[in-house]
């Protein structure tokens, strides 16, 4: 199952930087001036995860391989690094209607906004994050007042169906009237099934990367972001995008210690990471063996028939049952001989619910 984000927001708030230190190469054109990422940049990250390292280890050591011969295979996302918008993109304005109908693609938003000091950096707007945000969403928001109008005009099968898509849309026109986003309402299943086809910007889930300077990471409290912006503080990040571009450049010894500098755990592909599968509610289960070791992502909920079939369709069809076991006692017990020694592979059916890093072995038949 992949993932994918875009990177949203002003021009020059320093999201094709971020984009680069994502990528750890130069992929985009982070240039000083609006308009520089004419396209969108698409490109795929690995989420880094130091349990497959780990299961890795022990495959090794329990095969009687080469140390590092097991690959690593994380989970991935995709991230769209897309055009700064500005005032007037649902209209056009800044090639924004392109920009926009990129947004679709994605399964979650990711506002950079900017919040660092830089005379040689040219300010779009305020440089307040409040403002900023409020300039984007605008904007999403007058989008999908243009997509509900367009919906307005298909003729429905019979009279119940039109009543039913009429009163729906009367729901969401109302909120969109408010300056709200659609995200922040509870719709009913029968509702979801109209509004899921016509891809409302505003229905995404959002998450928000504050772009700091990086002698701020110590000082800065996400909180008062959270608490100007009106959001959630869980779904909030400080980073900085210059600070990224820099960690890129070193090595993985050299990158612990950079951070460490900062008091940071994790760089910031990590935490935007953690923090877009939190929001989209995913959890990852994993694979090891001689040929690798690896994370398959799937929806918190996700049944075990369900999660054999996202490493193939016809698992699915053919599952029989799951060995599962989680993966901090499997590397505890020192690999699958020994967890079935002592009994410790619980063998699931179908409708087990799969948890954050069970290691699994699909039974699957002819």
């Amino acid at each position: 199952m992949g993932l994918s984000v875009g990177i949203v927001g002003l021009p020059n708030v320093g999201k094709s930087t971020l984009f680069n230190a994502l990528l750890k190469r130069q992929q985009a054109l982070a240039a000083n001036y609006p308009f520089a990422t004419i396209e969108p940049n698409v490109g795929i990250v690995e989420v880094p995860d130091e349990r497959l390292g780990k299961l890795a280890q022990v495959i090794e050591v329990e095969e009687k391989l080469e140390p590092d011969s097991v690959p690593l295979k994380p989970a991935t996302i995709e991230f769209y690094d897309i055009a700064g918008l500005v005032a007037g993109a649902s209209k056009g304005e800044g090639l924004g209607n392109q920009f926009l109908a990129h947004i679709r693609e994605t399964d979650l938003i990711c506002h950079v906004l900017r919040a660092f000091q830089d005379e040689d950096v040219v300010i779009t707007g305020k440089m307040d994050p409040v403002d900023d945000l409020a300039t984007v969403r605008t904007e999403l928001i007058l989008k999908d007042l243009e997509t509900l109008e367009k919906a307005k005009k298909v003729k429905a099968k019979d009279l119940k169906e039109k009543l039913k898509i009429e009163s729906t849309l009367t729901k969401v026109e109302a909120i969109l009237a408010k300056g709200e986003m659609l995200n922040t309402a509870q719709f009913s299943d029968d509702e979801m099934v109209i509004i899921k086809p016509l891809c409302f910007l505003t229905s995404k889930p959002e998450i928000y990367a504050i772009n700091i300077s990086d002698e701020d990471i110590p000082n800065l409290d996400p909180n008062n972001f959270a608490s100007k912006l009106g959001i959630s503080v869980q779904d909030v990040i400080l980073i900085s995008a210059k600070m990224e571009a820099e960690l890129a450049e070193l090595n993985e010894s050299e990158q612990k210690d950079y951070l460490t500098e900062y008091g940071l755990k994790y760089s910031g592909i990590e935490r935007t990471a953690q923090l877009a599968y939190r929001k989209l509610n995913l959890i990852s289960f994993l694979t090891c063996g001689q040929i690798e070791s690896k994370a398959w992502t799937i929806v918190r909920g996700t049944n075990a028939q369900m999660a054999a079939g996202v490493i193939h369709t016809d698992f699915v069809k053919k599952f029989i049952k799951a060995n599962v076991i989680n993966w901090q006692e499997f590397v505890n017990l020192g690999g699958w001989k020994k967890a079935r020694e002592l009994g410790k592979i619980r063998q699931e059916g179908r409708d087990y619910i799969m948890q954050d890093g069970d290691v699994v072995e699909f039974m699957i038949g002819e």
